[in-house]
């Protein structure tokens, strides 16, 4: 199910970002970027629609996902229900 970004606090969502990136691990090469400069890209990505926020009642966590195979899952899911 995808959670609605605009009915989350800015703590809250700031606090899945966070976590986000630090389970990730993301690599930025040989460009240093600390974990602030991460998280607000990750918010960047949110909230301009790239990437979208999923909550998973089978295993009660929230996961962020591009916006585009989040968009591709849901067409198959419809496809396969016809």
């Amino acid at each position: 199910m995808q959670i609605p970004i605009d009915q989350l606090t800015p703590e809250t969502l700031h606090a899945i970002a966070e976590s986000f990136v630090l389970r990730e691990g993301t690599d930025y090469g040989g460009e240093e970027v600390t974990l602030e400069e991460k998280v607000q890209q990750v918010l960047s990505q949110l909230r301009s629609g790239l990437a979208v926020l999923l909550y998973s009642e089978l295993h009660d966590s929230v996961d962020l996902v591009p916006a585009d195979k989040f968009a591709a899952s849901q067409y198959q899911a419809d496809v396969d229900e016809t």
